[in-house]
């Protein structure tokens, strides 16, 4: 376990933060934030909370100082990438507000470490390490590397506040890190609808490195363009090579590498279908390249060397997972006779033979060959030295992640873990789930010998919205940097600080009420952990499968509400009380998000609300009218309550089309157009189904008008009531 460090020479409160204390302490860190840490330390002298992503494995708190100058920033001697980590610097400051060219303010010094000059810089600090120390009259940034440099700029962008009252304060400390994964990264599909658009995925490169995350993994199945078939990929949403270029270039200067995943196996349909690759495919129009047809490898290999011109980085990446139609069609002779995994992994050994003179590191998932781990530690050496296999697993596990790891690690295959944030087919990531499983299989990663850690990301039904998605994005890069198991509550304390500039704490409660509503949808086994909460946003509540649902629905979805309705409150409380707060897209998402948990709910209570209505309606219908003239809500009242002016289906409608045209700015904001009109589909065909509803409750009304009498609910499409109706007693007869 790490020791409880401290910097001798500095005076002041001690917060020892490296991984191995979160391990031993795992109970109590779920239960206290970063400040309750000083219960831990001497007290400090006009210290605030120390909010940082990641916290540092070495912090020696010290006094606030004042910024009454700003900053200066000093690169005397800097080659090309220290400046651009000082420009950067300051470019965001001046972004934020604060002041860096009065000739008074605080000096920031830039300062690389050569060999063996500075004694706390480790063997292990030296790739991406780095210091801080602060003087009377100045805070000096150190690294051996231009990353290290980097990331300590970083770090300070972090300990600048701005306070309530415009004033701007350095949050006083001595630091000392480094990083505890050597890759740590994000995984981005881009096959599923949405693909971004190339200004969204450098600002996702701008954030990644912000949180020194060092890799970006964009997802291709049929979404990347290449000039041999340039009829596969949509023209309105794909990225062509001009982009995959510039990204990449731009990516560098960030210390990010650019990792192209490009499906090589499996996951493949919407390429597959074009007749041109009929010999080749597993089955017909299936998403299976077949290993035994002569075509295959000269296809996969075509892609990937347009591939490689595109990413001239370290790394590509060939997919291999879920490939569940393999045996199913072309190699079933061959898979009934030697096995799947022979089957499998002889092809996944032709096609890294095959890409060797690309001269890049293969990478590959790891869910087939993890079955048999017999095989891959079997494996040719050279295959070993040429592949990365990465364990992938989506949710927690009570168990741990060893199954999905040891395969590889037993086999001395060099690995990374791949958790994910668990937004895929939700209207809202499922942040507890997502951060759990990162938290979780990180830390088991770490503990089995994995160098890199690729937080996921999916848009499973085309619906995932990018600014939703950032919580779980950060806290990826805060466990692969941080050593061991990274807390989640100091996680959540400082996000909010961080990442919006919000030191009120209600940004914070604002995620705790989303998080504790997509858990409550989540526990109550109205949703799976893997079914998603989208199905249930579009499912029609007087439906057969809809019924179901409704009946897991109706105990919570007044608490569901509540919690979303909380969260709309902090974010507008939190936005009225200070008018400098980062990253508005995000926090439109959040509302977004809220107001979509809401918005679900509600449709399953005033389905109820009809349906038990009309039942109402109904009964009294048949009661002489002498009598029913005394009985209040008669069934005019009752049917213009579903379908008045300001009746139950137009608040449905009305729900539905607001949130059409908010899911549509979201989606411009973030993604190309292509993809965006399934979605609105969507939406429209949830509108147009409760207007039909309209016309059908109208004609009701007439029948009721001219006739005195009204349809079955059946024939009106209305469900049964949930409950017996009560019809009221009539009123008395006054004389």
């Amino acid at each position: 376990m790490d020791a409880l460090y401290s910097l001798a020479e500095s005076p002041g409160t001690v917060l020892a933060l490296s991984a191995g204390f979160y391990g031993v302490y795992r109970t109590f860190m779920r239960f206290c934030s970063i400040a309750a840490l000083a219960c831990f330390a001497v007290p400090a002298i006009a210290q605030s909370a120390l909010h940082l992503i990641p916290m540092p494995r070495e912090v020696v708190t010290k006094a606030d100082r004042p910024l009454p100058d700003g900053v200066t920033i000093e690169c005397a001697g800097c080659d090309l990438e220290d400046q651009f980590a000082a420009d950067d610097l300051k470019k965001t400051l001046g972004e934020r507000g604060l002041s860096t060219s009065l000739p008074r303010g605080l000096r920031i010094v830039f300062r690389r470490v050569g060999s063996g000059a500075d004694s706390r810089f480790t063997d292990a600090m030296r790739a991406e390490g780095y210091t801080i120390s602060s003087s009377a009259d100045a805070l000096t940034l150190s690294g051996a590397s231009a990353s290290g440099v980097f990331y300590a700029a970083q770090t300070v962008k972090q300990m600048l506040e701005r306070r309530p009252d415009g004033t701007w304060v350095l949050d006083g400390a001595d630091i000392r890190d480094w990083p505890a994964m050597k890759y740590r990264g994000l995984h981005d599909d881009l096959s599923r609808g949405p693909v971004d658009t190339l200004e969204f995925q450098k600002k996702m490169i701008r954030t990644l490195a912000a949180y020194k995350a060092n890799l970006y993994s964009p997802y291709f199945e049929h979404t990347q363009q290449y000039a041999a078939n340039p009829f596969v990929a949509p023209p309105d949403a794909s990225i062509s090579p001009a982009d995959a270029r510039e990204l990449t270039a731009y990516a560098a200067k960030y210390h990010v590498i650019v990792v192209p995943e490009q499906e090589a196996f499996g996951h493949l349909r919407h390429t597959l279908m074009w007749e041109k690759f009929v010999d080749i495919v597993e089955t017909p129009h299936g998403a299976l390249i077949s290993p035994g047809q002569p075509g295959s490898l000269a296809f996969i290999h075509q892609m990937f060397s347009e591939l490689a011109t595109m990413y001239p980085g370290p790394f590509l990446h060939v997919g291999g997972d879920e490939t569940s139609d393999l045996g199913l069609g072309r190699t079933r002779a061959d898979v009934d006779s030697r096995g799947l995994a022979p089957v499998y992994l002889d092809f996944m050994q032709r096609i890294v033979t095959d890409l060797q003179p690309l001269h890049r590191k293969i990478l590959f998932w790891g869910d087939v060959a993890q079955d048999a781990p017999a095989q891959v530690k079997a494996l040719p050496q050279s295959f070993k030295d040429n592949t990365i296999a990465i364990a992938w697993g989506y949710t927690p596990r009570p168990e741990g992640f060893s199954k999905a790891i040891k395969p590889f690690s037993d086999a001395g295959l060099e690995m990374w873990v791949a958790p994910s944030i668990n937004n895929y087919r939700q209207v809202y990531p499922n942040q507890q789930l997502g951060l759990d499983d990162i938290q979780e299989f990180t830390r088991d990663g770490q503990s089995l010998g994995a160098t890199g850690q690729l937080n996921t990301l999916w848009d499973d039904d085309g619906e995932s919205l990018a600014n939703c998605n950032w919580y779980g994005i950060l806290f990826g890069a805060t466990a692969a940097w941080q050593h061991g198991e990274s807390s989640i509550p100091a996680f959540q304390t400082s996000y909010g600080p961080v990442f919006h500039g919000d030191n009120s704490g209600l940004l914070n409660e604002a995620e705790n009420e989303l998080t504790a509503a997509m858990t409550l949808l989540t526990n109550t086994k109205v949703i799976g952990a893997t079914e998603g909460s989208d199905g249930l946003f579009w499912v029609d509540p007087w439906s057969k499968d809809g019924q179901g649902f409704a009946e897991k629905m109706r105990p919570i979805s007044s608490p569901l509400r509540l919690h979303a309705e909380r969260a709309l409150t902090l974010v507008a409380q939190a936005r009225a009380g200070n008018t400098n707060l980062r990253e508005t897209e995000a926090m439109e998402a959040m509302e977004f998000g809220a107001r979509r948990i809401d918005f679900l709910g509600l449709k399953f209570q005033l389905a109820d609300e009809m349906a038990s209505g009309y039942a109402q309606a109904y009964t009294e219908s048949s009661i002489p009218m002498q009598t029913l003239k005394h009985i209040h809500p008669g069934p005019a009242a009752l049917l213009s309550d579903i379908n008045g002016v300001n009746g139950r289906l137009q608040d449905l409608i009305d729900g539905y089309a607001q949130l059409r045209d908010l899911y549509e700015k979201q989606w411009l904001s973030t993604y190309r157009p292509g993809g965006l009109r399934p979605v609105l589909e969507r939406y429209d065909f949830a509108i147009a189904t409760w207007l039909t509803r309209v016309d059908a409750v109208r004609s009701a009304q007439r029948q009721w008008s001219s006739s005195r009498s009204l349809p079955t609910a059946v024939s009106v499409g209305i469900a049964p009531p949930a409950a017996p109706v009560v019809v009221p007693q009539p009123s008395p007869v006054t004389r």
